[in-house]
């Protein structure tokens, strides 16, 4: 019997929606009739607020960002910028809205990119049960898989619908999407070229546990991803999977971390998918003033991994995929901040995999000001033909100062001395000195914002 996995999940979407409304318009007639037992219904809070936040930047970089296969240096200098306008509504403890438009883009650029950024609706009951549903981001843990990466300008968001239960130290979240081609509305079939997220479908199971005077919590992820293949006259969708765990121990002064994730299914061609990563990092917090951190990252890489020579294609057919891909989580807060891995594609779109070693220190001397280094050292995870393992080292710095309550003005400057392995994968500079430095001003503030009752209403006796 054949099973339609996409309509299963349609259906699901629709009824978990209804069941949770519905227990929530049930609550809401529960409690009126209560109160009109009594004497009068109690007065519903409103809260409006209006916010915006404008994000500047401007980067200069030199050496290692699209070098051509003569190994011209790709110098760039630019501005770019965010520019993102907030209505929220809350009333009581059971209704919240927000609606936030966004355009993003390059200084001079004919049109920047103008998009919804979040456009939700939450509803609470007073049994900590809640749904989200609409455009929303989806922020989980240490964000490794599922993250806001705000730092690239148009931070990635779901359409979807999240229900959960939180209290008592536990939270449970299923989310719910499913993706189409508005054409195809019109037309009829089920094609989707991809949007704001490259799947069609996505079924996602959270649980953490975590309470306030407990030195230890933990979470548990499931992820079921529907991908489709590149044919519009016979899509096919192809299911994946990833599991995994998050935790966090912290005793004083201290908090050790670690995660582990299993990918497995077929991506979008049909190809088995059988990959991992794992992850451990220790943050001491000595003083009030000093923060130091180390850590490292395995991410499973592709076996056979074929390098072309420059100037030349190399097409391998590869039976199972072992690359481990890092979904939809914060990528420059992890594998460096020139956003080599993760973001940029190796060559004839393999991936050898990484391991990353690193170390930081932050620096907060005076109120709203913190200044940090870190280095890591890079390697690919698998084994390569004629090329050794170490891809090369990064040593980033920075500093931030908020001087006002809504302003923060921020720097940075990271080097990168890439190996003859780095120049294969990635086609850096043939120099392998590669320079990015930044300067970026934030104005966060709340325009307005008011709160008021309900006028009251006589009840009849």
């Amino acid at each position: 019997m054949h099973i339609n996995r996409m309509k299963i999940a349609q259906w699901l979407l629709m009824a978990a929606f209804f069941f949770v409304t519905g227990q929530i318009q049930a609550q809401e007639v529960q409690d009126t009739s209560a109160v009109q037992e009594t004497e009068e219904p109690e007065q519903a809070v409103n809260e409006f607020s209006i916010s915006a936040k404008l994000t500047t930047r401007g980067e200069i970089r030199y050496g290692g960002f699209n070098a051509d296969d003569n190994d011209n240096q790709a110098m760039a200098h630019f501005l770019m910028g965010q520019y993102k306008f907030s209505l929220s509504y809350k009333r009581s403890d059971w209704l919240e809205l927000k609606l936030t438009p966004q355009m993003a883009g390059v200084w001079g650029q004919k049109s920047g990119l103008l998009s919804l950024s979040e456009a939700w609706a939450l509803l609470k009951t007073k049994h900590t049960l809640f749904a989200k549903i609409g455009r929303q981001t989806l922020e989980y843990d240490d964000e490794r898989i599922l993250g806001y990466d705000d730092w690239s300008m148009t931070a990635p968001t779901h359409d979807a619908l999240k229900l959960g239960f939180e209290g008592y130290g536990h939270k449970i979240h299923i989310i719910l999407a499913y993706n189409q081609d508005p054409e195809n509305i019109a037309v009829g079939g089920t094609y989707y070229s991809g949007g704001i997220q490259p799947y069609k479908t996505m079924q996602t199971f959270w649980y953490h546990y975590d309470t306030p005077k407990s030195f230890f919590g933990f979470s548990l992820l499931a992820m079921n991803i529907g991908m489709q293949n590149d044919n519009p006259q016979k899509p096919k969708t192809f299911y994946q999977q990833i599991y995994g765990t998050y935790m966090e121990l912290r005793p004083k002064y201290t908090i050790l971390s670690g995660a582990f994730y299993y990918q497995m299914g077929k991506e979008e061609h049909g190809i088995p998918v059988r990959a991992f990563m794992g992850s451990a990092k220790l943050k001491v917090r000595p003083h009030d003033m000093v923060s130091v951190c180390a850590g490292y990252d395995y991410l499973s890489g592709d076996k056979y991994f074929a390098v072309p020579p420059i100037g030349m294609l190399g097409v391998t057919r590869r039976d199972t995929v072992r690359g481990f891909s890092s979904l939809f989580g914060s990528h420059h807060d992890f594998y460096g901040a020139m956003d080599f891995f993760y973001v940029d594609s190796y060559v004839s779109g393999f991936t050898p995999g990484l391991q990353n070693l690193y170390a930081g220190i932050s620096v907060y001397p005076v109120a709203g000001l913190s200044i940090n280094a870190a280095y890591h050292f890079f390697a690919i995870a698998t084994d390569l033909d004629n090329l050794k393992k170490p891809l090369g080292h990064e040593v980033e710095t920075s500093l931030s100062y908020t001087f006002a309550k809504f302003v923060t003005v921020a720097a940075g400057y990271t080097f990168m001395k890439g190996t003859e392995t780095m120049l294969a994968l990635q086609r850096v500079s043939n120099q392998r000195r590669l320079h990015w430095g930044w300067v970026m001003l934030s104005i966060n503030p709340t325009i307005f914002s008011t709160t008021w009752q309900d006028k009251k209403k006589r009840v009849k006796s």
